[in-house]
């Protein structure tokens, strides 16, 4: 599912009426009657106590004007609130004022000293449809807009938001300062990220989408570069396996994990690689936890790797990472290897020689945090996939976590372009992002998986998929995908609270499942 920025947005409506002679009123026009029939279909109540529509000046308030003439043909009253001077409303929303007024509907304004208005349509209202501000907004919300929102918030009814929530950054999904928080958000043509991605889905709430007739050629022109993975663009990435496969069909997968104290991180790890469909996976540890993760999983083989003494990986002369990596498919390293100089000396090589399809994950990012960008794909090197928290991601772009958070779609595709690598910006609404540029949204998921471990059972799902033959994109997107599904399996069977990450791995195969019957069904 595409969703798209705000210049993105304008260039397809742009092109739209300009190379393929659809006017701007007629697109205004398809988004306000499809989103009065979603109101209606979705809050049925308005039929018998009406819907307040608050209007800005621009052309999301043009949006609330035709929202408001359909609904006053389906004869639900209607109280037009403007947050502004009625001869401040211009271009296309100002002929959908006039239209609106020729229905024979009243706007009443408001100011800063005068609310009452507002507070008296809330007051007998079933329903608000926000239509304050659209994709335009740059700045904070302050003065007259900032308390209209804020009593709208405080009015405490369904609220309904036109193509995004006031006050909500529409790319970054950030508030700016004050932002509706909306039960229902229609977006136009397509969502805006930041109504997909966090804190912004928060505001948004429920995302339906109304076609508004966008050409084609104009949506491949603007060639949007974000799309959001719900469960039928993941099942559309897996693939079913072969009557005739055998073990050696579906890859052989290196796990390097689990220094002393630590692991548990290989068990998770290789436990999940097994679950998630690689043929074979071998542990390669340090040899004094050795013991521990041998008997902690019977479908893995372990290969002994250097030791510093204290439990974390030696490099040596590396020639056991050489026999360890030969004839794999893939790699999954770092969870739980330390960080010392000899995991720093690991990093640095596969790194830069790229000798399989790899996947860095916790202390590996911390190792590649030092060593920093410069180390472009060689000639014939192998794909590069990394699994940062924001924190990992801050010290790989030598930042700090709260700029991270602020723009996590901006960080994950820095991080990406900048270590030539898919990048999983891991959290609420997880990030996935390619070096060259194109980035997906992860739909699925919950706060259960905010729980240790979680993350070494999604290194060995996408270092799984990797040796199963995925490309990098498609191991990190349907990777991501499984787990945060998973856990939502899970987590309606007994919740979210005490959803541990041991409990991921067995409910992949039905994960799984799912998404293969979808995709016979579509």
């Amino acid at each position: 599912m595409i969703v798209t920025t705000a210049a993105e947005m304008r260039r397809m409506d742009a092109l739209t009426i300009e190379k393929h002679g659809v006017p701007g009123t007629v697109l205004m026009e398809r988004a306000g009657t499809g989103a009065a029939e979603i109101l209606v279909d979705r809050f049925p109540h308005v039929r018998k106590h009406g819907v307040v529509v608050v209007a800005g000046k621009g052309n999301n308030g043009g949006d609330g004007f035709v929202v408001a003439r359909a609904l006053k043909k389906k004869r639900v009253r209607v109280d037009v609130i403007l947050a502004a001077a009625a001869g401040d409303v211009r271009g296309d929303a100002k002929a959908k004022l006039h239209a609106w007024r020729r229905a024979g509907g009243k706007v009443q304004t408001v100011e800063r000293d005068r609310l009452e208005p507002l507070a008296r349509a809330l007051g007998r209202a079933g329903c608000v449809v926000d239509a304050l501000f659209g994709t335009g907004l740059g700045g904070e919300i302050t003065g007259l807009p900032a308390e209209v929102i804020a009593m709208v918030n405080a009015a405490g009814l369904p609220t309904v938001a036109l193509d995004v929530p006031s006050g909500l950054d529409s790319d970054r999904g950030v508030p700016l300062g004050i932002a509706i928080e909306a039960e229902l958000t229609i977006a136009f043509a397509a969502p805006k990220i930041g109504t997909v991605i966090m804190p912004g889905a928060r505001y948004a709430g429920e995302v339906a989408v109304v076609d508004i007739g966008l050409a084609g050629e104009a949506i491949v022109e603007a060639a949007p570069q974000t799309e959001a993975v719900a469960a039928r663009d993941a099942a559309r990435l897996l693939r079913p396996r072969d009557p005739e496969a055998h073990k050696g069909t579906h890859g052989h997968l290196a796990v390097i994990a689990g220094g002393l104290g630590k692991t548990g991180a290989a068990i998770l790890a290789a436990r999940a690689a097994t679950r998630a469909g690689a043929g074979l996976v071998t542990i390669g540890c340090p040899s004094g936890a050795l013991a521990i993760v041998a008997g902690g999983i019977v479908e893995a083989m372990t290969w002994p790797l250097p030791d510093d003494g204290t439990g974390e990986l030696a490099y040596g002369d590396g020639r056991a990472f050489d026999h360890l990596l030969a004839e794999k498919r893939a790699a999954v390293v770092g969870p739980g290897i330390g960080t010392n100089p000899g995991c720093e000396a690991l990093v640095r090589r596969l790194v830069t020689t790229r000798p399989l399809p790899l996947v860095l994950d916790a202390d590996a990012l911390t190792c590649l945090g030092r060593i920093g960008t410069g180390h472009a794909r060689p000639a014939g090197g192998a794909p590069l996939v990394l699994t940062p928290h924001p924190g990992e991601m801050s010290r790989l772009l030598r930042g700090d976590t709260a700029t991270v958070q602020a723009d996590r779609l901006a960080a994950a595709r820095k991080a990406a372009a900048g270590y030539d690598a898919t990048v999983v910006l891991k959290g609420a609404r997880t990030i996935v992002a390619a070096a060259d540029g194109r980035a997906w949204i992860n739909l699925s998921g919950n706060p259960g998986l905010a729980t240790g471990g979680t993350g070494d059972v999604l290194a060995g799902i996408v270092g799984s998929l990797l040796a199963q033959g995925y490309p990098p994109d498609e191991a990190a997107t349907l990777g991501v995908f499984l787990h945060g599904h998973a856990a939502d399996r899970i987590a309606e069977r007994q919740g979210t609270i005490g959803l541990v990450a041991s409990d991921l791995p067995a409910e992949l195969p039905p994960a799984m499942r799912d998404l293969l019957r979808l995709a016979a069904a579509t």
